[in-house]
């Protein structure tokens, strides 16, 4: 099977990748192929292609992506010919086909679509890693969350407030602000324009936060 694929000799600037065709082989012992239909950009990605963490070379590139089940490993009950899945933290996600590890999908809702699973995915898995692991979150609880109006920020505001939690988050500009306000924040600090710490002190009574996000 002809795929394209996103390949590179050597880590650095955007001029390293390169796009190429190659023969796709059956996938192998625990691993599923997957016809991708919408693939996640993550800064990770830029991280890995620019040397900022080492890579064995050539290399793909891209970590997480969606699309269907073109055909399972010899081993591999849980997926079948023909099941969407979406899939994080493998290697080589930049193609129009490859072969994932089985143990690195999952199965996707008919609500979910494969722009959004591919989108969110990786970034999910880290709230969920953050406020139910690093630091379990619970209701009444004072939380202050750095980045709040990035990619992981915005689904940790809205994962908060679920929780019971009441989410202040840290950003920079009146727009991101304000846009955080929508998605889960009740309170929003501009590092730019306040002193961080005395705003906290401010909307807490003086108490502080249970836990801060860095």
């Amino acid at each position: 099977m002809k795929v394209r694929k996103v390949v590179i000799r050597a880590q650095g600037g955007p001029e390293v990748m390169e796009l190429v065709e190659d023969e796709l082989g059956p996938p192998g012992p625990g691993e599923v192929q997957i016809g991708q239909s919408a693939i996640g950009l993550n800064y990770m990605d830029v991280y890995q292609r620019s040397g900022a963490y080492p890579l064995s070379l050539p290399s793909g590139l891209g970590l997480e992506a969606a699309g269907r089940v073109l055909a399972t490993g010899p081993d591999v009950s849980e997926f079948a010919e023909g099941d969407r899945v979406a899939y994080a933290g493998a290697l080589g996600a930049y193609a129009s086909a490859r072969n994932a590890p089985a143990g690195r999908c999952v199965k996707l809702p008919e609500a979910v679509s494969d722009e959004v699973a591919a989108a969110v995915l990786m970034k999910g898995m880290t709230v969920e890693y953050l406020l139910n692991r690093t630091h379990k979150v619970q209701p009444g609880e004072d939380v202050l969350f750095w980045a709040a109006s990035g990619g992981v920020g915005q689904l940790a505001g809205q994962w908060g407030k679920h929780l019971g939690a009441r989410m202040i988050g840290v950003t920079a500009g009146k727009e991101n602000c304000a846009a955080i306000l929508k998605l889960g924040y009740a309170d929003a600090i501009d590092r730019k324009r306040e002193d961080v710490a005395a705003r906290v002190r401010e909307l807490t009574g003086g108490k502080g936060v249970s836990v801060v996000y860095d």
